[in-house]
């Protein structure tokens, strides 16, 4: 039994990669969007991708608008290898920038807005590169990095902390130990706090002077909240 084609939505989706590390790369745009430009009329196309390469080949590639030659070249490289060695490469050149833009998503800054930013010096970019160095050469490897900042990322956050890539050094030995705070709901109603009475089996409101009020309301009137 033959092995199922590769979808043309497969294929693009490895473009879109090649795209996305193109873009941490900080270069020209224009690379960046022959990749998308060549994803979507992918998308766009009618015929699977790899029927089109088993009866015309490189050719049949290149014909389709959209796709220039190079591009042409990478899908038929992962259509045979189901690899792209360009892919790879971009991936290893890229783990730094990779680093400090996960970083960055922790604290809801996305790629653009990174980007937007540096433009405008709002954030120095290279600030953060020699942290980021060094947190890939103490983690040994991009996801471990990754899992550390995720770690304090969630910690930090929980108790309202700031937090730099340096913090990820000096947490490093607590790291197993860093949990986030954990989320307490109580109950209010009215504005004021509720209390549930395992023995009657009843909720029951505190007034602002402390008395015990039976709740005679339904359980969607009372209100959850988060406290600190």
């Amino acid at each position: 039994m033959e092995p199922a084609n590769l979808t043309n939505k497969e294929v693009a989706k490895k473009l879109r990669e090649i795209k996305q590390y193109l873009l941490l790369l900080r270069g020209t745009p224009y690379r960046p969007r022959a990749y998308e430009k060549a994803a979507q009329a992918l998308e766009r196309f009618d015929t699977n991708i790899e029927e089109i390469y088993k009866a015309k080949g490189l050719k049949g590639l290149e014909a389709i608008k959209g796709i220039g030659k190079s591009i042409a070249q990478k899908i038929e490289e992962y259509l045979k290898t189901k690899k792209i060695k360009y892919l790879k490469e971009l991936k290893e050149k890229t783990k730094i920038q990779q680093i400090v833009t996960y970083y960055f998503e922790t604290k809801g800054v996305s790629l653009e807005e990174l980007k937007k930013n540096a433009k405008k010096k709002k954030i120095v970019y290279s600030r953060f590169t020699k942290p980021a160095k060094q947190l890939l050469e103490l983690a040994g490897s991009l996801d471990k990095a990754k899992r550390a900042i995720k770690v304090v990322a969630d910690w930090a956050r929980s108790r309202n902390l700031d937090y730099a890539i340096e913090t990820v050094f000096k947490k490093w030995l607590e790291l197993d130990k860093l949990k986030p705070k954990e989320i307490v709901k109580k109950p209010f109603y009215d504005g004021n706090p509720m209390v549930w009475s395992q023995t009657h089996k009843k909720w029951y409101v505190i007034s602002p002077n402390g008395e015990w009020l039976e709740f005679a309301g339904k359980e969607s009137d009372i209100e959850w909240r988060i406290i600190p």
